[in-house]
């Protein structure tokens, strides 16, 4: 395998060349186990883990390799395998928080160049899913594209279509069935050589299926359609990167139950872009969008030019990013404190060995 062809760049070459003079080679993660990696490199396959270092310096899991990290590796060939001793800077990122109380980055996938964020178009079809899926997409630093899947499950696809249009504002919507085998031509101009494309979506929406059909191949098991809900039985349980015969590169994920909030800046406001210029127009800066007067935000509402379901997920989401910036505060206090403790533990261990 070629690095190009794996997604390897400029960008990656420049961090890596210091390492590359110690004698490491790098690798692409392709599959995360419970403590192994599945790496792919120029030399075939090997089975990574991380070096105690890299364990004893990492304070949460973002600091752990991720389905489509670079990593920098010293094989042992003979053995198929490598220790892991370092994570290239990422160029891009699809977080979530993970699941549990405890506020944590879980890194969906890593390095993606595009995002396409699937939602059938029968029973689970959900504007305000997509809402939250595109802010987390915007803020990855990837590019969104939405694809509506399952359209021979729809007898309304222009309708669902246009409410999807009214808030995915300049991102690429494709219409598929992969049953009838219809709509994929566009999507084949997105697996350009070494491009990177992650798959996100709930649980049952055709992702796996979606592999299948660009793949050519049966890449992905896919069980039957349920009865009841249209919904496929979900089978995909693991987050992998699976090289497609075009050049092209994707990431499968597990459908996600819960999709919190992690950081969402600029992504929040590309999201809703249209509510952030509407507030911007407001009469008072500190507008609280009530019943200020010249409240541009209202005006909309009433005149029906911005959808209250719209709004009303707007706010949810400003609360929701509010409540876990609160957290995060609490945890980076915690996090300092216990890098301290480390500091101050290993330097009496060095005073207590020149002893």
């Amino acid at each position: 395998m070629k690095l190009e062809n794996l997604g390897w760049s400029s960008f990656f070459q420049e961090h890596f060349a210091a390492y590359a003079e110690q004698g490491y080679i790098a690798g692409r993660i392709a599959l995360e186990h419970k403590h192994l990696y599945r790496i792919f490199t120029e030399h075939g396959e090997l089975l990574g883990e991380v070096t105690g270092k890299l364990r004893y310096t990492a304070t949460g899991r973002e600091d752990y390799p991720a389905v489509g990290d670079w990593v920098v590796i010293q094989p042992r060939m003979e053995e198929k395998k490598a220790a892991i001793h370092a994570i290239l800077p990422r160029k891009s990122k699809f977080s979530r928080k993970a699941a549990g109380s405890v506020p944590e980055e879980q890194i969906v996938a890593a390095n993606v160049d595009t995002v396409f964020l699937v939602n059938a178009l029968n029973n689970d079809f959900n504007v305000r899913r997509i809402e939250r899926y595109l802010i987390l997409a915007w803020e990855s630093g990837a590019t969104p594209v939405i694809i509506l899947s399952k359209a021979d499950l729809c007898q309304d696809v222009e309708q669902k279509l246009a409410e999807v249009e009214s808030v995915a504002f300049g991102v690429p919507i494709h219409v598929i069935s992969s049953e009838r085998r219809e709509g994929f031509d566009p999507i084949l101009a997105y697996l350009a050589n070494g491009t990177t494309i992650a798959l996100l979506g709930s649980s049952g929406v055709g992702k796996s299926t979606l592999i299948n059909r660009l793949a050519g191949d049966q890449k992905q098991r896919v069980n039957e359609v349920r009865q009841g809900d249209d919904r496929g039985k979900h089978t995909t349980t693991h987050r992998e990167l699976v090289l497609l015969p075009q050049g092209g590169i994707i990431i499968d994920t597990p459908g996600m139950r819960e999709l919190h909030m992690w950081e969402a800046d600029e992504g929040f406001r590309d999201a809703f872009e249209d509510i952030e210029e509407l507030a911007a127009a407001c009469h008072y800066r500190d507008c609280r969008h009530q019943k200020e007067p010249g409240c541009a935000v209202q005006q909309a509402l009433r005149d029906g030019t911005l959808d209250a379901g719209r709004y009303r997920n707007y706010q949810k989401l400003q609360r929701e990013l509010a409540f876990q910036a609160r957290k995060d505060d609490a945890s980076l206090q915690l996090a300092e404190k216990q890098k301290w403790k480390k500091i101050q533990m290993e330097a009496k261990q060095r005073v207590h060995k020149k002893r």
